[in-house]
Parts: structure tokens; sequence; C-alpha cells
């Protein structure tokens, strides 16, 4: 209903209404308006004309110029303490406390006039007006054409849901879509409630501020930027997207740094805006000393998935000789990413990074310095039911100049299949799983296989709650070999051990061979629960023994590309199988022994603690053999196990493994982690100290750069503390005990606030690899909300770039 309706039937009223004269304007007392004027009337249509009305009602800078979508049907709500009707004058006017409700929409104001000559309607006296969406305008005066597209307002006042401000002088709207405030002042920061004459975080003053509607742009005449209330930056034109633009096309933030080996680098992107479901965004980054790299990004969305492509690439000669790119005019990398899916159950994708040589994403720091290998995959899965179904082709590049041609391979494919039978077998659960892998390495060893295993497992527990758990197990696999070649050497857990590959050749046929295996076993937990005050006591002795076959042959005729990264803990002590892959697997009789003990609190709070040692009663340890020689578990009473696993609901967790020797009770390995977040404090700190491997002399003097000897202890710290509600202090460290040397370090400074973040950092790396050489950095980062980023970084004994080995708490 317009207001010219509802005006309309106030004068039918007044008609109805004894003892009221036409010759002057019709007044009724505040009781009586209170009382007769508070009505609801509706119409059957409402012009185009009143949809335009309420464009300064809308939300944000778009919603100022948009027009209410209100139904034709929905009725009004007027109510004034006076009305006056002067109808020589062709003037309606409602005074004192006016309240309009019309949809969702609320005007409020001291004075409402309508005229019919000028066609205009005019709010006055502490107008707030507040549309669904929360937003609220406050005016001293508003005038409205009748057709309501073009208006003005007189010292307004916009605050949209999200505390956007816009503060002007006066505002008008041109050509309905264009919004043009005068003189006015531009903030996301919330108003400090302590202060509310308090500057904004940053702000940008304009003597005139434009907003185009339709190209969704803030345009700003005569820009100063202030922070914290001091102008710091004046610009005579300033054009920026309007805050409910998410992509629009245009330059991005640019970004500055230097380095020792790059230089001064400037990176200016500009992103391409080019539909609803795809985007690209070109950012070429010119470098002082290593030529200008070009980037491109590719985005896009379909209807049952996504993908990205980002290409990089400089032509630039190599005149390094430690680079891998020595001599080269070209360096470049292809990186893509995507998924897409095939109905509900099943999806299929790809994760694929393919570069010119070892070194080029680093060196450009497209990637962080610690890199150490790249693992491409393209894969289908599914999970249907009781049903899983995976296949994946790899592809692995090792990055080090120390690896050996084994670390490069190519797995075309791998494919695993697991089913749950959905109905009990003799009373427990039955389930198949298989495994096919056809595997090529850089070496020349080619080695394909098919596993079939059939698993059964049954839980019963008698009338004092102890538990007994009976299970099976059958397994048959087929090795086909081509140039086999495995000599297992000495090192268990370490990522470089696990490198450690079919590369150290024997003289073996190629052929076929068969293996199989079945599996006895019954597992044993008698819980004892009570309950102290709030802490509820849970402890359970646990006992397992699993019978095998005493031996199944000789397991080194079999190429070992699975089982190299066994780390023996508290959580496999009680596996069927503590092999981490499928290439090796146990034989004989072995008995696994442990204790655990929870404390649980009402709170939510819990500890556990478990302790626990296996035991090679007969048959073939095949533990007992030199590459696993320091795991644990090669002589026939394996080293203890222990785990401590805290949770405190005040934001402190802490997982600490360890691993002593069975003989002299020494700490052989240690594995620690805990996070704190509690109060002012935000923390992580991990520990991990790995036992040395069999010494390269020990097999062959040719291996100094495959085997590591040496004990290694290396702990990792990255934390923040809140100085006040916006100042936080950052740091973080990762040191190698056993060398005696700092990995990577830094110390940071941040200010965050709702509108505004900027970061100040300090970075060391110690790294180096081929052209990768130590390096440092002091990094400027600051943020403005809905004005994107900028970042700066530079320093005097040459700064990685952009890189990306920051781990600092927050980030």
């Amino acid at each position: 209903m317009t207001m010219r309706a509802a005006i309309t039937t106030l004068q039918a009223m007044r008609r109805a209404l004894p003892g009221l004269g036409a010759s002057y304007g019709p007044r009724l007392s505040n009781a009586a308006a209170s009382t007769a004027l508070l009505f609801m009337a509706a119409i059957g249509a409402v012009s185009a004309s009143h949809d335009r009305a309420y464009a300064q009602a809308q939300t944000g800078l778009e919603q100022i110029v948009k027009a209410p979508d209100i139904k034709s049907s929905e009725p009004m709500l007027l109510q004034a303490d006076e009305l006056i009707y002067e109808n020589g004058n062709s003037r309606v006017t409602a005074k004192g406390n006016v309240e309009v409700y019309y949809g969702d929409y609320t005007l409020l104001a001291e004075r409402i006039v309508y005229n019919r000559s000028t066609n205009t309607l005019a709010a006055e006296g502490n107008v707030r007006m507040k549309d669904p969406d929360g937003a609220v305008i406050t005016a001293d005066q508003l005038t409205l054409t009748d057709d309501f597209r073009d208006g003005f307002v007189d010292a307004l006042k916009l605050v949209t849901k999200d505390d956007t401000r816009i503060v002007a002088q006066s505002a008008s709207r041109e050509a309905g879509n264009v919004t043009v405030f005068e003189k006015g002042m531009f903030t996301p920061c919330k108003v400090c409630k302590e202060n509310p004459d308090k500057p904004p975080t940053w702000r940008i003053r304009a003597g005139k501020i434009t907003h185009k509607r339709d190209q969704a742009k803030l345009t700003f005449n005569d820009a100063a930027f202030d922070f914290f209330g001091v102008p710091v930056l004046w610009l005579p034109y300033f054009q920026t997207a309007d805050p409910t633009v998410k992509r629009k096309s245009g330059f991005l933030i640019p970004s500055y740094s230097h380095s020792n080996e790059l230089g001064n680098t400037v990176q200016v992107p500009y992103y391409f805006a080019l539909s609803d479901t795809y985007d690209f965004t070109f950012a070429p980054m010119w470098t002082e000393n290593a030529g200008t790299l070009l980037l491109g990004d590719w985005r896009q969305r379909t209807a049952n998935g996504g993908y990205n492509l980002e290409l990089a690439g400089v032509f630039d000669n190599v005149n390094d000789l430690t680079s891998p790119a020595f001599g080269d005019d070209f360096r470049g990398s292809i990186k893509t990413k995507g998924r897409f899916a095939l109905d509900p159950f099943y999806s299929w994708g790809w994760d694929v990074l393919l570069e010119t040589d070892e070194t080029f994403r680093r060196y450009y720091n497209l990637d962080s310095r610690l890199r150490t290998d790249r693992v491409s995959q393209i894969y289908l899965e599914g999970l249907r039911g009781r049903n899983y179904f995976s296949t994946r082709f790899y592809n692995t590049q090792s990055l080090l100049f120390t690896d050996e041609e084994f670390s490069e391979a190519v797995v075309y494919p791998i494919i695993d299949y697991d089913y749950i039978v959905d109905t009990p077998v003799v009373g427990g659960e039955l389930s198949f799983n298989s495994n096919t892998m056809v595997f090529s390495s850089a070496d020349g060893t080619d080695s394909n296989r098919f596993i079939v295993e059939a698993n059964w497992r049954r839980q019963l527990t008698d009338g004092i709650g102890q538990v007994f758990t009976p299970f099976g197990r059958l397994r048959g696999d087929v090795y086909s070999l081509d140039n086999p070649g495995v000599l297992e050497l000495g090192g268990t857990e370490d990522i470089s051990n696990a490198e450690l590959n079919s590369s150290l050749a024997s003289n073996r046929d190629n052929g076929t061979i068969w293996r199989g295996n079945a599996v006895a076993g019954l597992e044993y937990r008698y819980p004892f629960v009570t309950t102290t005050g709030q802490i509820t006591h849970t402890i359970e002795p646990i006992g397992q023994i699993i019978a095998r076959p005493d031996a199944i042959g000789d397991q080194q005729e079999i190429p070992n590309e699975d089982a190299l990264s066994l780390v023996f803990d508290d959580t496999i002590l009680f596996d069927i199988d503590k092999f981490s892959g499928y290439d090796r697997i146990e034989t004989g009789t072995r008995a696994n022994v442990g204790f655990g003990y929870t404390a649980q609190l009402m709170n939510g709070t819990y500890a556990r603690a478990v302790v626990g040692q296996s035991y090679q009663i007969a048959g073939d340890n095949e533990f007992d053999n030199t590459f696993y020689q320091s795991s644990g578990l090669a002589t026939s009473n394996s080293d203890y196990v222990t785990g401590v696993y805290i949770q405190a609901v005040q934001g402190f967790s802490f997982t600490g493994q360890a691993r002593f020797d069975q003989q002299t009770f020494d700490m052989v390995r240690t594995d620690l982690g805990s996070t704190l977040n509690y109060g002012p404090v935000q923390a992580r700190v991990n520990y991990a100290k790995v036992p040395g491997t069999v010494e390269p002399s020990d097999i062959t003097p040719n291996l100094t750069n495959v085997v590591n000897a040496d004990e290694s202890e290396e702990i990792l710290f990255a934390g923040a503390l809140a100085i006040t509600n916006e100042w936080w202090l950052l740091g973080n460290l990762r040191y190698d005990i056993a060398g005696d040397q700092t990995i990577t370090d830094g110390l940071g400074l941040r200010y965050q606030d709702d509108c505004f973040k900027i970061d100040v950092t300090y970075q060391r790396s110690f790294i180096r690899d081929q052209d990768i050489e130590p390096d440092e950095r002091f990094l400027f980062k600051f943020a403005l909300k809905y004005l994107g980023e900028y970042e700066a970084s530079t320093s005097g004994l040459g700064l990685l770039g952009n890189g990306d080995e920051s781990a600092f708490a927050n980030d």
C-alpha cells in the first residue's frame, strides 16, 4: 500500500467523522489519533512507483538504491500522535512518534509530510528506516519523489548488518541506480562501545562517493585514507568494487619482495571474472635477477564438481652450476587439481604437479622450501553401503639431490576393494579385502601383485564383563616380477629410509611368486570400571595370541615397496600384522600383551595411558633382518611401548609415545606433541627422537648418501601470545638437536581487529639443496576488509621472496 493510498484512506475516515470541517486542516487529539489512526489497509495492486519508494531501506551500499520486494497484498500499519489534512494545500501531515510498518520494513520519524501537488514524500526529524536484513538508515531528513525512484537524504548515516557504515553530509539518488554521497566517510569497522566518538581503525573520507549499483562500483573523489584517525594517504581518484561484490574483473593488490637470489620482485595480478562458473587470474612476477615469471590460474566449477589449472613459466638462461636447470632457457610447472561426482556414491579426480626441474617452484617461492617430494595422482573412488572401491594412479618424484633413482616411480594403478558381509557369519563379522598394484621404478624394477584377504572376528562378553574376541584371516598373494632387485638395509622409521628401495640390487630371476598365509587368534580384555568423586577410572588388561605358519619362504624375493615406514608404538601393538604395507607379512606365533588405564572427568577431560610388549613365541621373526634391526621387533621379546594421551576441555592436549629397550630400559624413541589454547596463550610443541640406523659400512661402503646412521632429534615450536585483544606476539622454531643447528625460526608481531590486520615478521631458513641456499626475510603484510591485501618483504641479507616457511600460530 502506498503512502498516497494510506492518506486516501485517512481522507475517507475524516469525512466519516462528525464535526470535522474542510476549510482548514482537521486536527485530532493525541488520544483520539492514537486510537483511531492505528489501522490496517490493504489494496489489490501496488504501482511500480511503490517498489521504488523503499529503495533507500535496503541493506548495504547496493540496497540504498534497490527496491524492496513486498507483495502487493501486504497491509500497511500507520500510527502517529497527530494527523493534519490540509485540503487547500493538497498536503497531509502525520506528526509525533510517527511509525510506519510495511511488510518487514519499519520507518520511524517525528514528522511525515505527503505533498500531492509536488508528488513528494518527506520524513523529518530523527528519521530511522530498518529493512528485513537489519540495515538501519538514519537521517535528519529523507525526501522522495512520487515515483520513489530518485531521492535525497540529508545528513545520512547508513549502517548495514555487518556494520559497514557510510556517513555523509547529504546524499542523492540519480537515474534510479546511482547514489552520490557528498562529503562522505566509508568504513567497515565497528563502533567502539566504550568510546563511540573514537575514530575507526581505518576509513576513507572523500569529497564525493559515487555508488553505481548496476556496475557494483564505488568511486571516491578527493579521497583520504585515515588509520586510527591519522591521514596517511591522499588520492584524487580511487575506485573499487562495492562490498557486495565477490567477483569482479580488475587489478588485485600488488606485492613486492627482495631476496639475494631474485633481487627486487614486483607482482601485479589481474583477475578476470569471466562468468559465474569460471575465472582466470594472470599474475606476472618481474624479478631483477631471474627473469619475468608468468603465472596463470584458471578455476572452473561445474554441476558435479570443479577443477583448477595453474601454469608457471620463465624464460631465463640459468647460469648457476648448482641448479638442476643449469644451461636451460625455460623453467616451468603445471599444477592442477579437480574432483567430479559420478553419482552420490562415486567420484573421480586428480592432483597432479609437473615441473621442469626439482627446485623451480621452491626457487621462485611458489612452494615451501621444506618440500622434499612430489606425489601426483589420478583416482576413482566410491563408498556405498558396505562396499569401498578405489583406483589410483601415482607418480612420485624426489626433489632432493641426494635421493636415488628408486625414489621416482609410477604406480599404474593400485586398486583396493573392501566389502563387509551384511549378515553375521558364525555370529561374527566377515569382510573381504583385495589389492592390485602395477609398479615401475625409475631404476628398472617392475613388480605386479594381486592380493585377496578374508577376515572374520566376533566379540563375546561374559557375565562378569570379560571380552573375548576370536578372529581369523586367510590371505593369498601372487607377484609378477621383472628385474627384481632388493637388498634390505638398516633404517626403519625416517622418511629418508623409507625411500630406500629396490635399487640396491641382487641377482634374482624374473618370474612369478605365490605366497599365502593363514591366521587364527584370540584377544582378551577385562575392563574394570570404578568411580571416585568426579572421576571414572577404567583399568583394562589386554592379551592377544596370534598363530600363523612358522615360515612362508624367503620374502626377500619380493620387492619391498610399501612396508618400509614401520614405526613400532602403542597404536600398532595389537595389530594382527604390524607391517605398514602388503609386501611383507608376519609369520610364526606372536603374543601381544598390554595394560590400559583411562580417567574420565565429568566435564569431558580425559587421560589415557597404555603400556605393552610383543613376543615372538615360535616360527620365523620377519623383523629379524638388516632393514628392521632397529625397529624394536627384531628380538624375541620386543621393546616396551608406551603411550599417554590427555585431552582437556580448557584447550590443552598432549600426546606422548615412547619406546624403551627391552633389556636396558633405555628410551629408544620418543614422540611428543602438545597444543595449548588458554587465555592469551596459543602454542604448539612437537618433539621427536628417532634411533639411528645400521652403519653403511656394515652393508657396503657406497651407500653413505642413502642410509643415515645418525640418531635424529628435533623440536618444533609455534606460538602466539595476546598482549591485548588486538596485539599478538608470534614466534616459531624448528631445531635439530642432534645436529645442534636451527632449521627455521622466526619472530613476529600482529595487530588484528574486525576490519584490519597487519603482520610484521622476521623469518630465517637454513635449508640448503642445490640452488636453494640459507636465507632470511623480513615480511610486512596487511589486509583491509573489502579492499584485499598488500604484501611486501625485504632484507639486507637475502630474503625468501613470498615463501611458505612460516609456522606462526593463528596463520
